[in-house]
């Protein structure tokens, strides 16, 4: 078993800005949620198939993000990195659905 202490761990990376001056890049991988909104035009019953069909929810969660949407306006229906929310919003938008993502607080 080895007893020598960790390596230290890596430093941020740093980023020029317009006027000279570093910032800290944020990590791409902090979690982005992605949001479908109600809209006047898909039926429930097929806003729960693509929620089945695109995350693999049960069609009682499914149900459920559905119905958060019909009465609150939205839901939250999955998360992960910055590129996994756009390719999710992006696959919502092909079923004709109302997404967006951001970052999660």
């Amino acid at each position: 078993m080895n007893s020598s202490p960790p390596p230290p761990s890596p430093m941020p990376a740093q980023a020029p800005t317009r006027e000279g001056r570093t910032t800290t890049l944020v990590d791409e991988d902090v979690p982005w949620i992605v949001l479908v909104w109600n809209d006047p035009i898909n039926l429930m019953g097929y806003v729960v198939m693509v929620l089945q069909k695109l995350f693999g929810y049960s069609n009682m969660k499914a149900t459920e993000l559905m119905l958060d949407v019909h009465e609150k306006g939205r839901a939250v229906v999955a998360n992960g990195t910055q590129g996994d929310a756009e390719r999710d919003v992006a696959r919502l938008h092909e079923y004709g659905l109302w997404a967006t993502m951001q970052k999660d607080k």
